[in-house]
């Protein structure tokens, strides 16, 4: 039985990897999951420069999720360079960097930082604002997402994971737009844009008063914006948004996914990620399936 997948030149053990943001860069979870049972782990978004994030209150426990505006507080490259990927290094794992950023300079200058370092692939977070163009965010205009993947690849060394956005009225524009610009994969679907009211206060729960929503309401979603998007593609695809059982993670490589990444999930259970492993090698010895790449867009009708 073979679980291996093969992204972009990038052989996995598994589908199974972290989703950005949920992980860390593996070392708090390390003693709850065998890191070297992962396919990949997915590091926190990372920036040129120390990002503080936003303020307090940040994070919202709501209906089938989370609603999170962490801000994507992080360390700045230099110190990730020196503190995570030594970490990582010591499992037999794949390391995807996910890297965020402001303007197309801050994606470049850490993406060349990157370029020597021992990292299998880079994520890039087109979720972000973009400041020079009035704050609307990259991947939610097919030029700006054409345009800053192909400023990446051209700096890149390692292959490139385009990370799309759910916020836009047809997640297959910006896909296309992404594999245009050179993505060798798309990864999808970042988190939605919600909001929660604390109705005694008449207050917003959180201080940044939006933020994105993950967990398992998003999970139908995230699988039909997959398959809408394999479908448009050649490039692979790794799904996420509310996988919290092998049963989503099948489901969404039935969809066309490649691989999938686990998050909000871990919050729940640190175990997450090796049940979804466990779940998928029973599921694939029940129904006979000898290579996961057999069930990749599977879905009949």
């Amino acid at each position: 039985m073979n679980t291996s997948v093969n992204l972009c030149g990038v052989t996995l053990k598994n589908p199974v990897m972290t989703a950005s943001g949920t992980f860390g860069s593996g070392e708090e979870y390390s003693e709850f999951v065998d890191l070297n049972r992962l396919g990949a782990v997915v590091t926190k978004g990372v920036a040129n420069v120390p990002w503080q994030g936003n303020p307090t209150p940040r994070v919202a426990e709501v209906y089938g999720g989370m609603l999170n505006a962490v801000g994507l507080q992080n360390p700045g490259i230099e110190r990730f360079c020196q503190r995570d990927i030594p970490f990582l290094r010591q499992f037999d794992t794949r390391i995807i960097v996910n890297v965020c950023g402001k303007s197309e300079s801050d994606y470049c200058e850490v993406v060349q930082r990157l370029a020597e370092e021992p990292v299998d692939m880079l994520e890039i977070n087109i979720s972000c604002p973009n400041v020079k163009e009035g704050g609307i965010a990259f991947g939610q205009d097919p030029k700006a997402a054409e345009r800053i993947t192909k400023a990446v690849k051209r700096v890149a060394r390692q292959p490139v994971i385009m990370k799309l956005s759910p916020n836009v009225t047809d997640i297959t524009e910006i896909a296309k737009a992404a594999e245009a610009g050179g993505a060798d994969a798309l990864s999808l679907i970042n988190t939605l844009t919600g909001m929660k009211i604390d109705i005694e206060r008449r207050s917003f729960v959180l201080a940044n008063k939006t933020g994105g929503m993950s967990g398992p309401a998003i999970h139908p979603i995230a699988v039909r914006m997959v398959y809408q998007t394999a479908k448009a593609v050649s490039v692979p695809i790794i799904g996420m948004g509310g996988i919290m059982t092998a049963e989503d993670a099948i489901e969404m490589i039935l969809a066309g996914a490649s691989a999938v990444s686990v998050g909000t999930a871990n919050f729940t259970d640190p175990r997450a990620t090796e049940k979804i492993i466990a779940g998928i090698e029973a599921y694939m010895q029940t129904h006979q399936v000898e290579d996961i790449r057999e069930l990749v867009g599977a879905v009949n009708g």
